[in-house]
């Protein structure tokens, strides 16, 4: 990064901390945040760790049948919010999230929300694959168990077949299907991981840098399963890999010093970048 840069992203940032001091509110986000067809919508979001604020006033819909690309600097607050999604910041001491955001029509901070099942309806994929020390059977199984959605071991094992093709997984281990999941290689082990997130019918799925830990071939199966998801799932994504988001979203957007700079369909975003900063980091400037 040179120093030039470093001068112009502080200088931004410290032109958003004056902004908000003198108006109460963050510099606007550039670009059109709405999607075509909602499924949710976040509104005003600030996220706290203790007394550190991690992001400020962003508002971003995730449509249906669409990929969201997030993209930033590392710290920009890109996995902070994206796991407001499904209440993930729930499980870290001293984090406080403000705003609203909702499901569909349903507000998923009301105090009777379940979030057991709130987690089910907005699936999470991890950086790093996870899957339980059980059965590949087990693994996807397990979340239509608990949730009551086969009636008997017929239609469970529907359910694991159907989300295993889905996954791009079935052929490769139906004769194997009593082995422990973690005896996949990594690629096939975040695979499972889709399909376990799958298995229990989300109308969203979350995924925070999926392709991280895998090599290049795992990660282009993984696209490849991707396009072929947001068929049926409103997808968001936080990548460092422009190529990657560039590959397989949608719409793009932004992250900078917690804030959302721009969003815009994926294209124009990275031919035509509304503002400085976000040239500034696509082209490799600072990052």
């Amino acid at each position: 990064m040179t120093k030039d840069t470093v001068q112009r992203a502080g200088k931004f940032h410290v032109d958003a901390i004056q902004e908000k001091a003198a108006t109460g509110k963050t510099r606007g986000t550039v670009g059109d945040i709405k999607a075509v067809d909602p499924v949710m919508r976040a509104t005003g979001v600030d996220v706290f760790y203790g007394d550190k604020q991690a992001i400020r006033n962003i508002s971003l819909e995730i449509g249906r049948n669409e990929v969201v690309a997030m993209i930033g600097p590392s710290g920009c607050g890109k996995s902070t919010f994206i796991r407001c999604f499904n209440r993930m910041n729930d499980t870290i001491e001293n984090c406080r999230v403000q705003g609203d955001i909702w499901l569909d029509d349903e507000d998923i901070y009301d105090k009777d929300m379940d979030v057991v099942l709130l987690r089910a309806r907005v699936g999470m994929v991890f950086q790093k694959p996870n899957p339980f020390p059980k059965s590949i059977y087990e693994n996807v199984a397990y979340g239509p168990r608990i949730h009551g959605l086969a009636g008997n071991r017929t239609d469970l094992d529907a359910i694991v077949e159907s989300s295993l093709a889905k996954a791009g997984l079935w052929e490769e281990v139906r004769d194997r299907l009593e082995q422990p999941g973690t005896g996949l290689s990594g690629g096939q082990q975040q695979r499972l991981c889709i399909a376990r997130a799958i298995a229990v019918s989300p109308e969203v799925i979350l995924m925070d840098e999926p392709c991280s830990a895998l090599d290049p071939i795992a990660t282009a199966r993984i696209e490849d399963l991707i396009d072929e998801l947001r068929k049926n799932y409103a997808i968001a994504i936080v990548t460092h890999s422009m190529q990657q988001a560039a590959r397989v979203s949608q719409r793009t957007a932004y992250f900078h010093m917690g804030e959302l700079v721009e969003v815009g369909a994926t294209d124009q975003v990275f031919t035509n970048p509304r503002t400085k900063l976000t040239e500034d980091y696509i082209t490799g400037r600072f990052g």
